[in-house]
C-alpha cells in the first residue's frame, strides 16, 4: 500500500516502497512554480503520485530534478511531461541507455558489465512485468556543480556531491522548509562489484549534510527524520568510518574500537555488514576495481 504525507509547509512526498525498490518522490510547491524531486522507477510508480497530487489539489510540477541516474529514480520520466534538470553525468549515463531495446539479454549484459546488478534485474521485472516496456528519457537542462531554483517564496538548492553510491549524486535543500533530500548519496556503491564504502567519501558527505543545518533529513529509501534523530543515528556511522580510517584493513581492530565506543561486548549485526562494505572500499583502486 502506497503512503503519502505532507512533511512540511511546502513539501508532499510519496514514501519509499521496498518490494520493487521504489524511492521517495517529493513535490515542492512555491507561490509561482512547483518542483518534483525524482521521477520514480516506472510510469506506474509516477502515476500513483500524480493521482495523489490531483486529489490534494496540487499543481502539476513545472520542473523535475533528478538526484542521480539510477533506474529507480529515473525510469518514471516518460510519465512526466516537464523539463528535467540533472547533473551532467546523470544525463550522460541516461543517454547511453536511451537507445537500448530492453530484453533479458540486454539486462544480463548490463549486469555483467557492472552497470546494474542482479537485484536490479529482479526489481525491474517485478515493477514492469514486461521489461520491453521500459523507456529512458534524457534530461534537457544540465548543470555541473549545482543550481538554485526559485519557486516563488521557496528556494530549492541542488548541489552535486558525488560519493560511492553514484558519482553524479546530488543533495536537494528546500531552504524555507529546512529540509534536506539526500538522495542515495550516503549509501554504498551497489554496482560493479561488492557493496563498498570509502571512509573518506562517507565522512565528507556526512560533514556536507550537517553543514546545511536542516531540521528534516530525507534519504530516498528511508523515512523523513528530524535533526536530532538523524544526528544521533548518523553519528554512530560517522564514528565507525573514523575507526575504519584509523585501523584500515584490520577488521578485528575496527570491531574492538567500535565495541569500545558503543560499550558493547560484540559488534551489532548492522555494523558487521557495514564492515564488509568498508573493507571493500579500502581495497578499491582509483579506477573502481576491487583488488
Amino acid at each position: 500500500m502506497s503512503r503519502f504525507e505532507q512533511i512540511s509547509e511546502h513539501i508532499h512526498i510519496m514514501h519509499a516502497e521496498h518490494k520493487t525498490d521504489r524511492p521517495i518522490l517529493a513535490h515542492i510547491r512555491g507561490s509561482r512554480k512547483s518542483l518534483l524531486m525524482d521521477a520514480g522507477n516506472s510510469p506506474q510508480h509516477a502515476a500513483q503520485f500524480q493521482e495523489y497530487l490531483q486529489e490534494q489539489g496540487l499543481p502539476k510540477p513545472d520542473y523535475l530534478v533528478l538526484t542521480h541516474w539510477h533506474w529507480d529514480h529515473t525510469f518514471g520520466l516518460p510519465a512526466w511531461d516537464v523539463p528535467v534538470m540533472a547533473q551532467r553525468i546523470t544525463a550522460q549515463t541516461l543517454r547511453s541507455l536511451a537507445d537500448l531495446e530492453w530484453s533479458d539479454a540486454v539486462l544480463r549484459r548490463l549486469s555483467d558489465e557492472g552497470v546494474i546488478s542482479d537485484r536490479t534485474i529482479s526489481d525491474m521485472k517485478g515493477e514492469y512485468g514486461d521489461i520491453a516496456d521500459m523507456r529512458v528519457i534524457v534530461p534537457d537542462l544540465l548543470f555541473a556543480d549545482g543550481l538554485d531554483i526559485d519557486l516563488g517564496g521557496v528556494t530549492c538548492s541542488v548541489e552535486h556531491v558525488g560519493g560511492d553510491h553514484a558519482e553524479d549524486s546530488c543533495f536537494l535543500y528546500v531552504k524555507e522548509d529546512k529540509t534536506l533530500f539526500l538522495g542515495d548519496a550516503l549509501g554504498p556503491s551497489v554496482y560493479g562489484g561488492p557493496f563498498s564504502y570509502t571512509p573518506a567519501h562517507f565522512l565528507r558527505l556526512i560533514s556536507k549534510a550537517y553543514s546545511y543545518g536542516a531540521d528534516i533529513y530525507v534519504e530516498s529509501h528511508g523515512v523523513p527524520t528530524k535533526r536530532q534523530a538523524f544526528h544521533d543515528d548518523i553519528g554512530r556511522w560517522e564514528q565507525f568510518a573514523r575507526i575504519v580510517e584509523r585501523f584500515g584493513e584490520d577488521p578485528d581492530a575496527v570491531a574492538r574500537g567500535m565495541c569500545d565506543y558503543l560499550q558493547t561486548e560484540s559488534l551489532p549485526d548492522e555494523f558487521q555488514s557495514a564492515m564488509d562494505y568498508f573493507m571493500a572500499g579500502l581495497r578499491r583502486k582509483p579506477d573502481g576495481i576491487v583488488k
